[in-house]
């Protein structure tokens, strides 16, 4: 006789994807994901339609309830024009390179002009590099140690950030997630 055992899937490893009323994820970047407490209390104060479910079921003593997977906004989000700017979206915006020695481990961002010497912390003033490179460049003018960035930093717009985006997909994807981003097409073989 052959016993079969599912496995256990904890409630936290069932987010669920986010998607603006017009069924586009309110991001791609990070992934706009809730918890399975956050969706589930988003039904109960009307504010999402379930699109689709986890087998997964949650219970108490008086309800019963299978996990969203994808949960729509019922009033639409004006996406904002511009990214936020954030560490992550200065290493997407950089491909998670550093500017100066084209690493892709243990990344930092970096002032080009350094904030001692009174650069801003902007777009256009900073670019993501590698640990040993930011110690190496210090708080010191690229002519100074003779390390420039390979490419000059620049704000980008939500459709670079998104075109890069493409080249790094999440490291998980759930089935029911698939029709609503446009990764499925890079992850198939």
């Amino acid at each position: 006789m052959t016993v079969h055992f599912q496995p256990v899937v904890s409630p936290d490893a069932c987010p669920a994807l986010v998607l603006n009323a017009d069924f586009r994820p309110l991001s791609y970047y990070p992934l706009s994901l809730w918890s399975w407490q956050d969706a589930i209390k988003a039904v109960f104060l009307d504010r999402v339609n379930i699109v689709s479910q986890y087998d997964k079921t949650v219970r108490s003593p008086n309800f019963e309830m299978r996990l969203p997977s994808v949960v729509s906004l019922k009033t639409y989000v004006k996406p904002s024009r511009q990214p936020a700017f954030t560490r992550f979206n200065v290493f997407l915006r950089d491909r998670f390179t550093c500017q100066y020695c084209a690493s892709h481990e243990d990344l930092t961002f970096d002032h080009v002009i350094p904030r001692s010497k009174g650069g801003l912390t902007t777009w256009e003033n900073v670019v993501a590099a590698c640990s040993a490179c930011n110690l190496r460049k210090s708080d010191r003018l690229p002519d100074e140690v003779h390390m420039w960035p390979s490419h000059r930093p620049f704000q980008p717009s939500v459709n670079d950030l998104h075109q890069n985006g493409r080249l790094f997909p999440p490291n998980y994807l759930h089935d029911s997630w698939v029709d609503y981003l446009y990764w499925d097409s890079v992850l198939e073989p």
